[in-house]
């Protein structure tokens, strides 16, 4: 037994994996870029603590990993800090001059549109590291953007995988916005001529580091009320937006107090609504009412599947904005709703509707201090790129999050000004009476709070660790009884699943699956840690 807190033997390695768990003393950084990790693991050797290496790298993913996260993204984050948990919310808000009725009358389907300014909402990743800094962080918020600043200007090779995923939005830009004027930017600023960066060319990103040099020098400011907000404003009412400088000057990011189930004698943590985190919680809140002692096994991943059915189901019909929500959230949390949800499953698929409880492209971090400090941090464009919108000059690449809103009068998480939609990036965080166990998390849309259940499960259920706990086949639930499953997963299993009725096939594309990192922190102060092996995940530490 390597630990009291999850019983797990860091040579068991029943998934196949290059690699095994990561131990370290002093710190720990986490994530889907070793050039990201790097960053973040300069600024603890400098006297930064958890919270500025995780901003520092943040910072630094939106300069190494343009493909899921920008400038223009949002963020959320659980923080472990002096033997207390915090949330803080960096979701961004509708500009206050959308309306439904005016998008509606433009959308052609019915829907809001995926790309160009409309499902622009206010960023809220850049104010949040000002946020973090200024209450726990150690350093200056220039000191943590140095390592992002340097990248941006002095350039640095792409990886494999984020070659190949740089060089599928190419191709699908190309093919979508090529002639049309508002991508021009996002053209000049990410491809070379309007070919596509490869694997080992050296990226540049001048207008990147200028932005970030202005936010290093301002604290922020000049991205929400300076020059970047003005060419930020300009460029909206030049190409149709709907932001004006209120907006952005008006915003600032909440600090929320985590929800929580208990499973099994563990706190599983999450930010609440607007955050898709209650449906991890919500499903872990009815696997807990069966037993599990057997993973590779149908009736495991038949209660599972069933499981995440409900809590989506509920997911998507209750949570958005917390100020428009029609139920008290921690109704859905309740045990007995749990019990009352688990009563409707049976040994065939089904498919289930919301319950009446009584009266939401990514990239994810987690780092750890040898004070004991610890952070789960995720941030993202949304779809890949995000919008397509890139500001002239400044490489801010903008999200479409507003995607998600609907355009149905009746729907909970419907379109208004000044609104947060239903948000799918969640940072989990897992403790144990009054000791943090650690900082998880799982990337990829609507694919999270599915990693992050399974993730928990492993570790809690099975025994694994925080390496195995990531390897370990993934299934994912699409829609209906769809699910798709990963190449490596058990092939008799998976026909047990068919005949119970789910429409089960195996996927080729692994990078659907999510990308995670876990760190656990033992009894002694010595960290351990798992990162993804389905990407080019990397963890500094010493």
């Amino acid at each position: 037994m390597l630990s009291d807190k999850l019983n797990y033997d860091a040579m068991y390695q029943p998934y196949a994996s290059n690699r095994y768990c990561i131990t370290a003393k002093n710190g720990m950084v986490a994530t889907g870029s070793n050039l990201a990790s790097a960053a973040g693991l300069a600024i603890l050797r400098k006297g930064g603590n958890a919270v500025d290496a995780a901003v520092a790298t943040a910072a630094a993913l939106t300069v190494v990993e343009p493909t899921a996260n920008g400038l223009g993204s949002d963020c959320f984050a659980l923080v472990w800090m002096k033997d207390k948990l915090y949330g803080l919310n960096g979701s961004g808000i509708s500009p206050r001059n959308i309306t439904r009725e005016d998008v509606a009358s433009r959308a052609a389907d019915g829907k809001m549109p995926t790309y160009g300014w409309t499902p622009v909402m206010v960023p809220g990743a850049v104010r949040s590291w000002a946020a973090l800094v200024g209450r726990f962080g150690k350093l200056s918020l220039a000191e943590d953007l140095a390592p992002a600043i340097a990248y941006a200007e002095e350039g640095y090779p792409l990886s494999p995988l984020l070659a190949h995923m740089w060089e599928r939005s190419v191709k699908a830009y190309t093919k979508r916005f090529a002639g049309k004027h508002e991508y021009d930017e996002w053209f000049r600023t990410f491809t070379k001529n309007g070919e596509t960066y490869r694997f080992g060319d050296v990226v540049k990103l001048p207008g990147h580091a200028r932005s970030l040099k202005l936010i290093a020098e301002s604290n922020a400011d000049a991205y929400y009320e300076g020059e970047i907000a003005g060419q930020f404003v300009r460029q909206s009412a030049r190409d149709g937006g709907y932001f004006c400088a209120e907006d952005l000057k008006e915003y600032r990011p909440q600090w929320v107090d985590p929800v929580s189930v208990n499973y099994r004698g563990y706190d599983v943590w999450e930010i609440p609504p607007n955050g898709q985190g209650m449906v991890a919680l919500m499903a872990l809140n009815i696997l807990k009412e069966f037993s599990f002692t057997q993973k590779e096994c149908v009736d495991t991943y038949h209660k599972q599947f069933e499981a995440i059915k409900l809590a989506f189901a509920d997911g998507k019909h209750y949570i958005t904005d917390l100020r428009y929500m029609q139920v008290d959230y921690h109704d859905l949390l309740k045990p007995e709703y749990g019990r009352a949800r688990a009563s409707l499953i049976t040994d065939t698929a089904g498919l289930p509707g919301p319950g009446e409880p009584n009266n939401g492209g990514t990239v994810y971090l987690s780092a750890a201090d040898s004070e004991g400090n610890m952070i789960s941090y995720i941030q993202s464009n949304y779809m890949g790129f995000g919008s397509g919108i890139v500001l002239e000059g400044y490489g801010v690449s903008l999200q479409n999050r507003g995607a998600d809103f609907s355009l149905d009068p009746k729907d909970a998480n419907v379109l208004a000004p000044l609104k947060k939609t239903y948000h799918t990036i969640i940072p989990g965080f897992l403790t144990k009476g009054d000791k943090a166990v650690g900082p998880f998390g799982v990337m990829g849309g609507y694919m999270q709070p599915q990693g992050h259940v399974q993730a928990v499960m492993n570790m809690v259920d099975f025994g694994l660790n925080p390496q195995m706990a990531l390897d370990a086949p993934r299934w994912q639930w699409i829609a209906g009884n769809k699910f798709t499953i990963e190449p490596e997963f058990n092939t008799e299993i998976a026909k047990q699943l068919r005949d119970r009725g789910h429409d089960v096939s195996f996927a080729l594309d692994r990078t659907s699956f999510g990308r995670g990192q876990i760190i656990n922190r033992l009894e002694n102060g010595v960290l351990v840690g798992g990162t993804e092996s389905r990407t080019d995940s990397n963890i500094a530490c010493w």
